[in-house]
């Protein structure tokens, strides 16, 4: 009986068998976990996106300015190129200008030229007809003319005078000599004014005359800044004697 009382009795055994099991060798493994609040685990997440997010932005910039650096390139090139086709075509055009240029003056020149031929040359055969019709013929009496009695105005605004002295000799007077004097009349600030050529204290030789049949007589006058010519008179003296007197052709 005794005995009895020393054995286990079934639900003993099992819940010893139990303790066995949980602590003893063949009791189940346990696993020791350090709680971490959820927070902690927000924050390395969201750098890690950010960061993954920063290279892919930043992968996509240097693929951009990469792009952008080649077009630029480009564009620079091309800018070069039409740069240095300007330059050419300026080249060109200037080269082509001086021609065109040069060309126009050499024309000008020409007609002036010829201009020039023309008057000298209708001057000429008025000349030559003049002559014709005053051979002189020694006589009685000696007679002194002024013919064909021009001034012209050139492009520089200086005025230029052309006569024909004729001088029909005698026995007494085989040679004519005396001066030329011009009087030309010119509108300035509102009224008449007068110049008499040569001007006093001025060299007179170009006025001075000495004819035998005939002489071409040429020369050249400025006006006054603003003066506008109105007549020009020729007039031929011997000493202070009128001698011959005409009114130029303008």
């Amino acid at each position: 009986m005794y005995s009895r009382l020393l054995m286990p009795t079934p639900s003993v055994r099992l819940k010893f068998r139990k303790l066995r099991h949980r602590f003893g060798i063949a009791a189940p493994r346990m696993v020791v976990r350090t709680h971490v609040p959820w927070q902690w685990y927000l924050l390395p997440g969201l750098l890690l996106v950010l960061l993954v997010l920063s290279g892919i932005w930043l992968s996509m910039q240097l693929n951009e300015a990469g792009t952008a650096e080649r077009e630029l390139q480009a564009l620079r090139l091309q800018v070069q190129s039409q740069q240095a086709e300007l330059d050419a075509l300026r080249s060109v055009a200037g080269t082509r200008q001086n021609a065109v240029s040069i060309e126009r003056a050499t024309q000008q020149q020409l007609l002036s030229r010829i201009k020039e031929l023309e008057l000298e040359n209708g001057a000429l055969k008025a000349d030559m007809r003049l002559f014709e019709r005053l051979i002189p013929v020694v006589g009685e009496d000696a007679v002194l003319r002024l013919e064909n009695f021009r001034v012209t105005q050139d492009d520089n605004g200086r005025y230029h005078y052309r006569l024909l002295v004729a001088f029909q000799p005698s026995r007494q007077k085989p040679e004519f000599v005396g001066r030329l004097q011009l009087a030309v009349r010119y509108m300035r600030e509102g009224g008449e004014q007068q110049l008499l050529l040569p001007e006093k204290g001025a060299a007179a030789q170009e006025y001075q005359l000495a004819v035998k049949h005939f002489l071409r007589q040429e020369g050249a006058f400025d006006l006054p800044p603003g003066g506008r010519l109105l007549s020009v008179e020729a007039r031929v003296l011997q000493g202070a004697t009128l001698v011959s007197k005409s009114l130029a052709q303008l």
